[in-house]
């Protein structure tokens, strides 16, 4: 099993290039960024974590825009986004975002998605929180088009547009792995997409079983974003078969960061052959 860092970048923590390098240093296999592209003001959608919003949602850096800039000082690192939020985004822009990355990075992207739960912030961008599941499907298969087809054509209730040439292609082939963020219904569309998941961990060894019965055995890879830095915890992922497991790093500056780093870093030298 692999473990990686889950974070929010912003302009009050570490810089993306100061982190990038410093994770690889310390033997983590991934990096997973956040997305919010705003935050809308009448807060009326509660916070999932419950209380209020914490300040990183408020200032979080483009993960496109930073990726690009941390594997230009990476060679290892890999790229996923935990998760980009598609339902609010234009399908073909972002199947160039991710393709350029995937190719700038020589094939390190992994393409975390996801429907989100701010509800006024879909609004702003035009979509109906109603029917972001249904988009959401209908933009993995246009997006899985226009990346693997020379000629991409895509006619659906939410997504339609005719056939087009859209270069780059991604690095890696067919296409770079895709995630899908969220609980059960999360996990039902992965498999009905043939994709990964990302559940949230579980605090309690004995729970990861349970939260994994109905998608292992179906070949279908697993990124847990976030684990609990418990030891119990992640040997109990590792037995189950998950790919990765992602840490929770808080946003901070650049000298507490490398600090909890190392603390963390202590835990991938269990899992490293």
């Amino acid at each position: 099993m692999e473990i990686g860092i889950n974070t929010f970048l912003t302009d009050e923590g570490i810089s993306g290039t100061a982190l990038g390098p410093a994770l690889e240093e310390r033997g983590f296999e991934s990096l997973f960024l956040a997305e919010h592209s705003h935050i809308p003001a009448s807060r009326q959608s509660p916070y999932p974590g419950g209380g209020d919003l914490p300040r990183v949602y408020f200032r979080t850096l483009d993960p496109f825009v930073a990726f690009g800039a941390i594997a230009a000082v990476t060679d290892r690192l890999i790229l996923g986004t935990g998760v980009t939020l598609l339902i609010q985004r234009d399908l073909i822009h972002t199947a160039k975002e991710v393709a350029t990355l995937d190719q700038i990075s020589g094939g390190r992207a992994v393409f975390g998605v996801g429907v989100g739960w701010n509800r006024e912030e879909m609004a702003d961008h035009g979509t109906d929180p109603r029917t972001r599941g249904a988009l959401l499907d209908e933009q993995l298969e246009a997006i899985i088009r226009i990346w693997t087809e020379e000629v991409a054509e895509y006619h659906g209730e939410f997504v339609d547009f005719d056939p087009m040439f859209a270069w780059p292609k991604p690095h890696q082939r067919p296409h770079p792995p895709i995630f899908i963020g969220g609980g059960e219904a999360a996990a039902r569309r992965a498999v009905r997409h043939g994709v990964g998941w990302i559940p949230n961990g579980v605090s309690d060894p004995a729970a990861v079983a349970a939260q994994l019965a109905g998608f292992t055995g179906n070949g279908l890879p697993v990124t847990v974003t976030p684990g609990p830095p418990d030891p119990a915890v992640l040997d109990a992922y590792a037995a189950a078969g998950v790919q990765r497991v992602t840490l929770k790093l808080e946003t901070m500056p650049e000298a507490e960061t490398l600090r909890e780093l190392d603390a963390l870093a202590k835990l991938v030298a269990r899992y490293q052959d």
